[in-house]
Order: C-alpha cells, then sequence, then structure tokens
C-alpha cells in the first residue's frame, strides 16, 4: 500500500515536499511516478524516477521547478516543488509500477496511493 502525504496549503511562490512511503513492500526495485488531478480534469502525469533513481522524467509545466527523488533505506519517494503556482493545485497522487522504469502513463503503474492535496493561493 502506498501513502501519500506533504500536502497542504501554500502561498505562490512558496514550497512543499511530497513523500510517497509503502507500507507491506518493498519500492527499491519499482519505478515510481507522480500524478495530479485538479478538479473537473483528467490525472496528468508530473514526473517519474526509475527504480536506481538514476533516470527522471517530467513534465513540461513543472521542469525546473519540481525535482522527483528517492530514498531506497527509508522506502520513500519524494516530490519537491518550488516556486509552486495556482495552476498546480490538485490532488497529488503517487505511483508504483512492476518494472524498474518510470513512465507518464497512467496504465504503466499497478499501484496507487490514496492522494494528497495541494492548494496554492495568490
Amino acid at each position: 500500500q502506498l501513502q501519500a502525504s506533504g500536502g497542504g496549503l501554500v502561498q505562490a511562490g512558496g514550497s512543499l515536499r511530497l513523500s510517497c512511503a509503502a507500507s507491506g513492500r518493498t519500492l527499491s526495485n519499482n519505478g515510481m511516478g507522480w500524478f495530479r488531478q485538479a478538479p473537473g480534469k483528467e490525472r496528468e502525469f508530473v514526473s517519474a524516477i526509475n527504480w536506481k533513481g538514476a533516470t527522471t522524467m517530467y513534465a513540461d509545466s513543472v521542469k525546473g521547478r519540481f525535482t522527483i527523488s528517492r530514498d531506497h533505506a527509508k522506502n520513500t519517494v519524494y516530490l519537491q516543488m518550488n516556486n509552486l503556482e495556482v495552476e498546480d493545485t490538485a490532488v497529488y497522487y503517487c505511483a508504483a509500477s512492476l518494472t524498474g522504469s518510470g513512465s507518464s502513463r497512467k496504465d504503466f503503474y499497478r499501484y496507487w496511493g490514496q492522494g494528497t492535496l495541494v492548494t496554492v493561493s495568490s
């Protein structure tokens, strides 16, 4: 089971760090992804990382502002979000694939967390 946390209310220009931890299973061999869903919109890709942490991917809208990372010792994946914009407001979900790679495709992922709400105010 994946547990996303770290969401909250922040002003535009601020920062948040999201965490995704797994209980009952290791994430060490899994590619991981972050997605988000704003009200009335489709769930969209944000970022992904491979099992080693050596390969990362970002949506154009967050490139240069968000950083994905992972800590195998803590069995946790992070999403550092800087210079947040009002448009970043959404529920953020983490997901784990069955392979060691990450992907921007939702159907690539097998396990999903419950989501954490990020609200950015102007």
